[in-house]
């Protein structure tokens, strides 16, 4: 079930986000399907994909510059028409400091 909503809540982010058009790995149960993330921040991103509705997590594998990936576990906290908004799990720093990297140059 898909539950609507009137698109984000910029009002309450603490991390702004900013268009990314990647091309995410999801790892689900033996097996890797691809999806494009529409955008990203610090704490999450907006994946364009329709996990089951009985899905509450995901693994995901994002691309970073220098080969890097980051791979994380992510709960889904929004489903929407076109996809669902992901929260990133914990990140150990090297991650959080690469995502940084990542996101600086595109931020406002």
């Amino acid at each position: 079930m898909m539950t609507p909503s009137n698109g984000p809540r910029t009002t309450e982010r603490y991390h702004p986000r900013v268009e990314a058009r990647l091309q995410v790995k999801v790892l689900l149960s033996g097996r890797t399907v691809h999806a494009q993330a529409r955008d990203i921040s610090m704490n999450g991103l907006f994946l364009q994909a329709h996990p089951a509705d009985t899905q509450r997590a995901l693994t995901i594998a994002l691309p970073l510059p220098g080969d890097r990936e980051l791979v994380t576990m992510c709960a889904i906290r929004r489903r929407e028409v076109d996809g669902v908004a992901l929260e990133f799990g914990e990140l150990d720093w090297d991650d959080l400091i690469a995502l940084a990297r990542f996101l600086h140059p595109h931020l406002p």
